[in-house]
C-alpha cells in the first residue's frame, strides 16, 4: 500500500512506502543526504536520531529543509 504525504506543501504519492515506514525510509526514498537536511513532521521537528523510530502515515505533512554551504568570499 502506497502512502500519500504532503511534502513541502505538495501532495506526493510514495509507492515504495507503506504503513510500517519511518522518516528514515522517506529520506532514503527521496535520495537525500541525512546530514544536510532538517525535517518536520506534522508541525514537529524530528531530530535525526529519532528518524528510524518515527513512523510516517498516510496524510502526514512533512517539511524538508536543505542546508546549503557557502561562505563570504569578499571583504566585510
Amino acid at each position: 500500500m502506497a502512502l500519500t504525504l504532503t511534502l513541502n506543501g505538495q501532495p506526493r504519492r510514495f509507492a515504495m512506502l507503506d504503513a510500517g515506514s519511518t522518516v528514515a525510509d522517506l529520506v532514503v526514498e527521496l535520495g537525500l543526504k541525512g546530514d544536510r537536511i532538517a525535517l518536520e513532521r506534522n508541525g514537529e521537528i524530528v531530530s535525526r536520531a529519532a528518524w528510524a523510530g518515527t513512523p510516517v502515515a498516510d496524510g502526514d505533512r512533512l517539511e524538508v529543509v536543505h542546508f546549503v554551504g557557502g561562505g563570504c568570499g569578499g571583504a566585510a
